[in-house]
């Protein structure tokens, strides 16, 4: 006798709750947080040919950045232009761009927010740029070029942005460190991480997603060299008497010193 499957009462009742469920799920997770684009009290947009009579420095290259990639054509460009960042700027026209009548991105980051909402998640983790600290325009140029820097064949050019304040890791070194022909991004989360240092992985897992290793039943080879007792005793690559010039040395191969 061949059994042939059946839905039962109960089955339907299950499903037809857990489809409903999940319904009632979908509709709370569409509910998310919305920044107010930035308002400057009493001012209305004027359009960004207006901010062209005084900052020409600032947007003649405007056009071959990734921002003006969101500035729409017709009269929908006045509130897509430099004031979607900076706020309506009648106010600030009017004054001969009088002191506190426009937002200032640098000063805080809530204008940047709007987009990038997720960099205000990473900044309240326990490591990174503080915001009020490190202005995101220190790092992003919103106005000139990527936004971004560094990719394809500049890759160089996204270690600049780090070595402006960490000057102590510029190289040359005679043995460098590979991970910093990509960029220093390689190995830190500039905008926060939950581990020292800013570091996107936890103690020696983040050097062992690039440095092959071979698991056997006597131990973890790296290099040819058993490191299972090292990184039992110290969990890190970089403690002492290891890897310690992590980001380059003048007198080790291993990166010792």
């Amino acid at each position: 006798m061949t059994l042939r499957p059946r839905l039962t009462k109960n089955a339907l009742i299950f499903g037809g709750t857990a489809a409903w469920g999940l319904f009632l799920v979908s509709c709370v997770m569409v509910n998310r947080n919305v920044i107010m684009p930035p308002t400057v009290p009493g001012a209305t947009f004027v359009g960004s040919k207006a901010c062209e009579e005084c900052h020409a420095d600032v947007t003649k290259g405007f056009g071959g950045a990734t921002h003006a990639k969101l500035m729409t054509p017709g009269d929908a460009q006045k509130e897509m232009g430099c004031e979607s960042c900076h706020g309506p700027g009648s106010v600030h026209t009017k004054s001969g761009g009088g002191a506190g009548t426009i937002v200032n991105p640098q000063k805080k980051a809530d204008t940047c927010y709007q987009c990038h909402l997720e960099k205000r998640g990473e900044f309240n983790l326990p490591y990174g740029h503080k915001p009020g600290v490190v202005g995101c325009s220190e790092c992003h140029d919103p106005h000139k070029g990527d936004a971004i820097k560094g990719g394809g064949v500049r890759l160089a050019s996204a270690n600049e942005t780090c070595l402006k304040c960490h000057e102590s890791q510029r190289g040359p070194y005679v043995f460098e460190h590979e991970a910093l022909r990509d960029n220093c991004s390689v190995c830190h989360n500039p905008h926060g991480s939950t581990n020292p240092k800013m570091l996107k992985a936890r103690n020696a897992t983040l050097c062992l997603q690039c440095h092959y290793q071979q698991q056997t039943a006597t131990g973890l080879y790296i290099g040819g060299r058993d490191h299972q007792t090292y990184l039992q005793q110290r969990g890190t690559c970089w403690s002492a008497g290891c890897h310690e010039a992590v980001h380059g040395s003048h007198v080790n191969s291993s990166l010792r010193f």
